[in-house]
């Protein structure tokens, strides 16, 4: 897209402004880190819009406090205390959802991660967010804890402007088919070939 001018105008009928602000969904996949960190960086420019966050962990440890959860709940205070950018929600599989109050890791995995999605679904009907980050949402597709025909119908379904990005390897080919933005991270260098390990500021 040189100057920033799309390659195709389609003939939708929409004006150039309706057509720039239509919700999108993104899928990040592929082998390479990244994908989590650049749904990080698109929550970011929406929280500066003064948009409604909403971020739902699967699969990483309740145990592993990442950088960018820290940062977004500090932003989401300092929405709450000046009103400056946007809410924030932030909520892992691995600690018990925390609107079902539950806790430990003795819970079925995929009965839990069909209670994270009922939750999404819900908020999605209701609006509730803006912009969501389904971290690692993929892989529940690949391991069939959700069905692909559900969770595609329900994004594709979406009333209002609510912005989705779901992050993960092995994003199936429906889900990459009804997106409206996918991006495939390919390794091309990395320091684990070289026999080091994830360091912190880097991968936490």
């Amino acid at each position: 897209m040189p100057q920033g001018k799309p390659a195709v105008v389609p003939k939708d009928g929409l004006t150039t402004r309706q057509r720039r602000n239509r919700p999108l969904l993104a899928v990040h996949t592929g082998e390479m880190k990244g994908k989590s960190t650049a749904a990080f960086g698109m929550a970011l420019r929406a929280w500066n819009q003064g948009w409604s966050i909403g971020v739902f962990q699967f699969v990483k440890s309740a145990k592993w406090r990442v950088g960018e959860e820290a940062a977004f709940k500090a932003l989401g205070k300092l929405h709450d205390d000046t009103g400056q950018g946007g809410p924030v929600e932030w909520h892992k599989m691995g600690e018990g959802w925390s609107w079902s109050r539950k806790q430990g890791s003795e819970e079925d995995h995929a009965a839990n991660a069909k209670e994270g999605w009922a939750e999404i679904k819900r908020r999605l009907a209701a609006e509730t967010h803006d912009f969501y980050v389904l971290d690692e949402f993929s892989y529940l597709l690949k391991w069939g804890w959700l069905e692909v025909d559900d969770v595609v119908s329900a994004l594709a379904a979406r009333p209002g402007h609510q912005h989705v990005v779901i992050t993960g390897r092995y994003a199936p080919p429906e889900l990459i088919e009804a997106a409206d933005l996918v991006t495939e991270m390919t390794k091309v260098k990395h320091p684990m070939d070289a026999g080091q390990k994830g360091q912190r500021g880097i991968e936490w």
